[in-house]
């Protein structure tokens, strides 16, 4: 069975999540895994988009209970009808938990992630997550690019599949 890496990240995205989320579904799809995504727009569509340049899969499991407003390069489309609670398919779904940039539905799906026991859950960019002394939570590990977030999920540690 091939492995899944969740993209987590906003519908909406700047141009360096978009580079950073389409460079990583690139990378995803060249080592032989499938991309799990929320499937519509931003970081969703920019890791879709480049997984599906490299030939990759990507299944975008969707919020709503039709796929009208799924995104053009996914591979397959999941309409759930469960609104936010997809975030937790999401991240049930994969074997790593990969979060580019920042917005409150990407919290919950590293918060669903950590509590899930996906760690490491990989945080390219986006918002800090910090405990009531100030230090950030065990589990979470930052990458300062795409390359680096593969290598820190652990399943390619060099980052090379």
């Amino acid at each position: 069975m091939a492995v899944q890496v969740a993209v987590c990240g906003p519908s909406e995205c700047t141009q360096e999540q978009w580079r950073h989320a389409q460079e990583t579904g690139r990378l995803i799809a060249e080592r032989g895994a499938v991309v799990i995504c929320g499937g519509y727009g931003g970081v969703m569509a920019a890791v879709a988009a480049g997984a599906r340049a490299a030939g990759g899969i990507v299944v975008g499991v969707l919020s709503a209970a039709e796929r009208a407003e799924a995104g053009p390069d996914l591979t397959v489309a999941l309409p759930t009808g469960l609104g936010q609670a997809r975030n937790n398919v999401i991240v049930n779904a994969a074997d790593a938990v990969i979060v580019v940039g920042g917005s409150w539905g990407t919290l919950s799906e590293l918060a669903l992630a950590m509590r899930r026991g996906r760690a490491p859950v990989v945080q390219l960019g986006g918002w800090r997550v910090h405990d009531e002394d100030g230090r950030p939570p065990g589990g979470i590990v930052h990458a300062s690019g795409p390359q680096e977030a593969l290598a820190l999920t652990g399943l390619w540690p060099d980052g090379h599949g």
